[in-house]
């Protein structure tokens, strides 16, 4: 259902000019492209850079990172806010590959919907099957771009029925297109019930989108010839006669997603996916906390940080934390209530986003993403009140994949190694585990390009040098038991296999399937769980 706002809330007019969503999809499906066309009709940013090979000298907006720029790849979510046609959009660029998974689980957490890219050449990749499986559990609301359509693809009927196999979601076309590859003429916009011309290398312009109420006017014949027009016949009517009018609740509680076709990188099917967005896209929603629901429009502050970046700034060492307003107002200034350190903070310099540049904000709604210099009192999951006590829920930790010791190459640096590990593992990129008992310190990570950004980012920012030993470890499990004696015991017995996570919980490090599946068997008072809630 869609979010129905009191008349008497307080900020109900602010809550309702704003959309919080995050861009997802398979790397090089053109996510980041998308992103940059959507800062343009923002106005947000002038020029964007092409998202190519190139891509070192002319790096795309969203890319925060010095390895990112090198590498060509987004490894941390960035944080965009723009205006566009009197809403305020807050948008999140996740990284797409997947050895950063775990940033993009955690930023769903954050946002009200998702907009999804695949590429028509490749169609449903891996990555993208466990990002909708994350969104499905959430019920988070999608929309899907599917891009390229400039490139020889498959075939548009077989595209969305491999979407609806793969990703097990209902799909609703909104625009329909004419060809694909070099024949590529444009697309149809199936609510507007308007044609938009494509030429390569140009953004579609007002005089290119031709309002065609009757599809049968001469009109369409002379645009795209007779035969393209007659199969745009056709297929309007199949569609129409299959999927009918889009069902907006359908869209909202997360069962249908309304499909629109173009060319990030030309500009092209971007513009009425947004106007589509800011029609029906929902506003900021209540959430659940340890304690009760909080309602989006309540008169008090609340909200939670979802990410930490260290050094932002290589220039100025600062680190910020990113902070979901959920309720009420966020003020510059003002003291809240820090409820796990059960501390007052304030905050002198909030930010809001355009990427790597920051702009200091006076006040921001329940929605918005603010950014908040941290001195390491914040860590993920934390919560800010305005005085009760209460974490939401709902922001997962997930097993890693790969298990490497830390090997400090330089002893007299100690001190700086131990502070990045904390650092950079608070981001949430990796997770630490030391070891039971003593002293061996274990990351975790889901691939091993996240061991190279740490070990790069560990020498260029803290001036540690380190080298990673590979362990033979295939799944972390956090163990606990309401027999305590019995956990006891087993952490006792097993303790070359047990760890502790940054929180103090007891993990249970499986060298296999088979042994996992072995412990589980012979200790069924134990519970050994993949995942784990991360606690503010």
């Amino acid at each position: 259902m869609r979010l129905l706002l009191r008349p008497n809330m307080k900020y109900a007019k602010e809550i309702q000019r704003r959309k919080t969503f995050a861009i997802i999809s398979h790397p090089d499906a053109g996510k980041t492209t998308l992103t940059e066309k959507f800062l343009l009709f923002g106005g947000a940013i002038q020029t964007a850079g092409a998202v190519k090979s190139n891509k070192i000298k002319k790096h795309a907006t969203s890319d925060f990172m010095e390895i990112e720029r090198q590498r060509g790849i987004s490894v941390a979510t960035s944080v965009m806010t723009f205006e566009y046609e009197g809403h305020l959009i807050n948008l999140l660029d996740t990284p797409g590959h997947k050895d950063f998974a775990e940033d993009t689980y955690r930023t769903l957490t954050a946002v009200d919907s998702v907009i999804l890219v695949v590429d028509s050449v490749n169609g449903v990749e891996e990555q993208t099957r466990r990002l909708m499986g994350v969104i499905a559990m959430r019920k988070t609301p999608v929309m899907v771009f599917i891009n390229k359509m400039d490139r020889d693809g498959k075939n548009r009927f077989d595209l969305l029925e491999e979407i609806e196999k793969e990703l097990k979601i209902n799909l609703h076309p909104s625009t329909w297109p004419i060809n694909s590859g070099k024949d590529f003429k444009g697309v149809y916009d199936l609510r507007q019930k308007s044609l938009v011309l494509f030429a390569a290398g140009t953004k579609a312009a007002d005089e290119d989108v031709l309002k065609i109420e009757d599809l049968h006017d001469v009109v369409l014949d002379k645009k795209v010839g007779d035969k393209d027009a007659a199969t745009l016949r056709e297929d309007v009517e199949l569609i129409d006669g299959v999927y009918g009018q889009l069902n907006v609740d359908d869209y909202l509680s997360g069962v249908t997603a309304p499909v629109f076709f173009g060319s990030a990188v030309n500009n092209f099917g971007v513009r009425e996916m947004l106007d589509t967005f800011i029609t029906i896209a929902p506003t900021p929603r209540s959430r659940q906390t340890t304690q009760r629901a909080v309602d989006v429009g309540e008169d008090k502050l609340s909200g939670f940080v979802f990410k930490i970046h260290a050094n932002l700034d290589p220039k100025h060492r600062d680190r910020i934390a990113f902070l979901r307003v959920c309720s009420g107002k966020f003020e510059r200034n003002k003291y809240y209530h820090h409820v796990r350190l059960d501390k007052d903070v304030r905050f002198s310099n909030p930010y809001t986003f355009l990427a790597r540049s920051k702009d200091v904000v006076e006040e921001s709604y329940a929605g918005d993403i603010v950014g908040l210099f941290d001195t390491g009192n914040f860590k993920i999951g934390d919560t800010l009140t305005e005085g009760e006590d209460f974490f939401f829920t709902g922001i997962p930790t997930f097993s890693p994949e790969i298990f490497k010791e830390v090997v400090n190459k330089d002893p007299m640096k100690t001190k700086q190694l131990e502070k990045g590990l904390q650092q950079l593992t608070d981001e949430g990129v990796a997770q630490l585990f030391t070891q039971f008992g003593g002293n061996k310190k274990i990351v975790g990570c889901v691939g091993e390009l996240q061991f190279e950004v740490i070990q790069y980012r560990l020498l260029h920012e803290y001036t540690a040098s380190v080298q990673f030993n590979t362990l033979p470890f295939y799944k972390a499990c956090w163990i606990d038991s309401a027999d305590k004696q019995k956990l006891a015991d087993f952490t006792r017995f097993k303790m070359q296999n047990i760890a502790e996570d940054k929180d103090g919980k007891l993990v249970y490090l499986a060298q296999s399937e088979w042994f996992l599946q072995t412990e589980r068997n012979n200790n069924p008072d134990i519970t050994f769980q993949f995942t784990s809630e991360v606690q503010g």
